[in-house]
């Protein structure tokens, strides 16, 4: 059955349309123009115009409207009133304020359980950072500022139930890992979290899945939940039903080790300067450098909390340097994609002249990156069963795609007459052409057939292109299921390619264009991760007469 129902989505009038999941009714859906998923909702909607419910009617004869109308085939002689959009009255679901609201805060967490209502559901979202967790089907919302008070000053009387999960000091009772047996060990992280660990007990995994915010470590073998004493409490009580005893532990803190500052912990924290922003923007630096160096800048400016920035001198900066590299212990690289986020405001932002800082930066770390055989790889793809899961995975290894690179094709750069993907305005603002494989054009056909794309190749639920985290996320698991036990990311198909394209004979300088590298020396990393021919390498020592 397939109903239509007026909802106010972002202030505007809307037609929600519930249907079982049907990927040919998803398809026909899209065909009207402005059709968008809503996530709060969990429903396609389309404009409330009697143009798009007319288009709605000629897809979907049968529709049933809010008020039990069915309305008429396509051929059929209707009334206007059948032909013209429902009122709102007859449209319209009314919804009461219902009583039953739980609010519970764990750390830095609030938890918030109502029903759905479309103004409580608009309240929500003017806070910021709130989100829906749609497997626990609840609202979590940072408990900084005031929100606590904000959420209890507009549900009121409405709330049934307000609870507060007060941390608890653990002493330390040893360092190691080993545990005992009918013995459960509970190690305290650093992030706040508690860390489980026990043999095998069909019961305590069961308990440990009740509670909010769990997560099972596949590749380490432990349960985690907030640190709490409620839930500590909770646990112990299972354990001692069971016979099993509980011993709790804290992480060693790495020596020294401070922890960033953040909106989540910093009282009166600053935001970066919006002019910071737009010069950012004017000279067109992408996205993601534009979030890094706001990052970067802003930890400087909290770091002097009492300073106006402007009057941040050199002294302070280079003393915020040796903070970052002696107290936070960073990376290398991060160390110097801070020091360029501070000159970039001193420099461009401010228009001074450039200046050298008196400090030291570090050499780069040399690390080689994992790569995916080729039998890894083939694993892979075929443990990716989702059509467009598996289309994505496969351009970006069959191409050797970035991943921003990747969400932001459009059906228009992939040309079958010659063969190739064209990528605009990639790292560094350049244009490329990189390969298309033959059995990827044939994959792609069968995607598009099924999922009509409009604008951009991979497109989210709601239209425009494909999100980044998604794909991360979903080739987590996709490796999991193959069996790859490497560290890898999105990336590592990118390298695979490379190294993959060197170890058949192709020349560096082929894969370097292919790659969009604008150094050969870039390139040149991949000479050192092929491992082909070292079967024909013999040891000096198989050659000594011992």
């Amino acid at each position: 059955m397939i109903k239509a129902t007026k909802i106010i989505h972002q202030n505007k009038d809307r037609i929600k349309v519930d249907f079982p999941f049907n990927q040919t009714f998803i398809a026909l859906l899209r065909e009207i123009e402005d059709a968008k998923w809503s996530k709060t909702h969990c429903a396609w909607h389309i404009p409330y115009t009697e143009e798009a419910f007319g288009q709605l009617k000629r897809i979907f004869p049968d529709i049933i409207t809010e008020s039990g109308d069915t309305t008429h085939p396509p051929g059929e002689t209707s009334t206007p009133k059948e032909t013209e959009i429902p009122e709102p009255n007859s449209f319209e679901v009314v919804l009461p304020k219902s009583t039953s609201i739980l609010i519970e805060v764990i750390g830095k967490k609030i938890i918030l359980k109502m029903p759905k209502n479309d103004s409580d559901v608009r309240f929500v979202l003017t806070l910021r950072y709130s989100k829906w967790d749609k497997e626990q089907r609840f609202w979590i919302i940072p408990n900084y500022a005031h929100n606590l008070d904000v959420i209890k000053g507009y549900f009121k009387d409405r709330i049934s139930q307000v609870i507060v999960h007060q941390t608890i000091d653990l002493q330390v009772s040893g360092g190691g890992a080993h545990v005992g047996k009918g013995e459960v060990l509970c190690i305290k992280t650093r992030a706040g979290r508690l860390k489980i660990l026990f043999g095998y007990n069909k019961d305590l995994p069961i308990a440990i899945k009740k509670m909010p915010f769990w997560n099972w470590d596949a590749k380490n073998k432990w349960w985690s939940i907030p640190f709490s004493d409620k839930l500590v409490a909770e646990l112990e009580a299972i354990a001692n039903i069971q016979g099993l005893r509980i011993r709790l532990e804290e992480e060693k803190q790495e020596e020294g080790r401070v922890a960033r500052k953040s909106e989540y912990n910093t009282l009166n924290y600053r935001p970066c300067p919006a002019e910071y922003i737009l010069k950012l923007k004017e000279l067109r630096y992408s996205e993601n450098t534009i979030k890094s160096y706001k990052s970067l800048f802003e930890e400087l400016i909290n770091h002097y909390p009492t300073h106006e920035i402007d009057k941040i001198d050199e002294r302070m900066i280079v003393v915020f340097c040796q903070y970052l590299v002696i107290d936070r212990k960073v990376s290398a690289s991060h160390q110097n994609q801070a020091i360029n986020a501070i000159k970039f405001y001193y420099e461009r932002v401010l228009g001074g002249q450039r200046k050298f800082y008196n400090l030291v930066r570090p050499n780069k770390e040399k690390a080689l990156p994992n790569v995916l055989s080729t039998q890894e790889v083939t694993a892979l793809l075929k443990a990716t069963t989702n059509l467009k899961h598996r289309a994505i995975l496969t351009t970006i290894y069959s191409s050797g795609l970035r991943i921003g690179e990747a969400i932001n094709l459009k059906i228009k750069d992939i040309d079958s007459n010659r063969m190739q993907i064209r990528v605009e305005q990639a790292k560094g603002k350049k244009d490329r052409y990189t390969l298309l494989s033959t059995k990827t054009l044939t994959l792609l056909r069968t995607y598009i057939k099924t999922y009509r794309p409009k604008t951009h190749l991979f497109e989210g639920p709601e239209g425009g292109p494909y999100s980044a985290r998604s794909i991360q996320v979903f080739f987590k698991e996709r490796c999991q299921k193959a069996g790859i036990t490497k560290k890898v990311t999105v990336h590592t198909l990118r390298h695979s390619f490379a190294t993959h394209l060197l170890e058949k004979g192709t020349d560096l300088r082929y894969i370097q264009v292919l790659l969009g590298h604008e150094s050969s020396k870039t390139t040149e990393i991949y000479t050192h991760m092929t491992t082909k021919g070292f079967d024909q390498i013999i040891s000096p020592m198989d050659d000594l007469e011992i």
